[in-house]
């Protein structure tokens, strides 16, 4: 056996030892197909929601709720079939502004003091093409329910190299009318059109 020929066995056979914990991760992947089905949680530390809208013409002043929980129950052979529940925490509402995230709190906008918490239950998703989505469902704010479309896009699935959990990503954006909601403050010199723009990492729910 020559030396080139020993030294490839030796590295041959120091990988077929390695130890699991040693073997490599499951790759990332941005092919929806490959993503693993079940039941998933959003990381809260990894999961916001922007939201921004006209300040007297002059500027888009931009938000954050910062206090989202959701679920996700993924179907990859039948996306329609897949369900999203999230709800939000309205004094979470930030703007780095103390004053106006208060008022943000009043009946004025969010009326926290009367409904904490937003949610949104997606009724229908549809494949807009290999990467992309329309989340169609119903948004509840300030006690009130209307319909709500949402463009969502998937960004890549795997496990995480720093929480070494299963986790998939995405982005989405939607607009409200926040006068459909019963926030009427300011108009029509503080915009009616709401953007919201949400970045989300879910998290394969334990034993799924």
């Amino acid at each position: 056996m020559t030396v080139r020929s020993a030294i490839i066995a030796a590295v041959t056979l120091a990988g077929l030892s390695l130890p699991a914990a040693a073997q490599p991760a499951s790759p990332l992947t941005s092919n929806p197909a490959e993503v693993q089905p079940g039941r998933y949680t959003l990381d809260a530390s990894h999961g916001k929601i922007s939201w921004s809208l006209s300040h007297l013409g002059f500027s888009t002043y931009v938000g954050q709720f910062h206090d989202v929980a959701a679920t996700l129950v993924l179907d990859v052979k039948n996306p329609a079939a897949s369900r999203l529940d999230a709800t939000i925490a309205m004094n979470s509402a930030g703007t780095f502004n103390k004053g106006l995230d208060q008022h943000l709190q009043s009946a004025d906008f969010f009326d926290v003091a009367n409904h904490p918490t937003a949610r949104f239950t997606a009724s229908r998703i549809t494949l807009l093409d290999a990467r992309t989505a329309r989340i169609d469902g119903q948004l509840t704010l300030r006690g009130v329910t209307r319909p709500v479309s949402m463009k969502a896009q998937f960004n890549q699935a795997g496990v995480n190299p720093v929480s070494k959990l299963y986790t998939i990503g995405f982005d989405g954006e939607a607009t409200i009318r926040r006068s459909e909601f019963g926030m009427q403050y300011g108009l029509p010199l503080l915009g009616d059109d709401v953007t919201l723009k949400l970045e989300a990492e879910f998290v394969a729910a334990s034993g799924d």
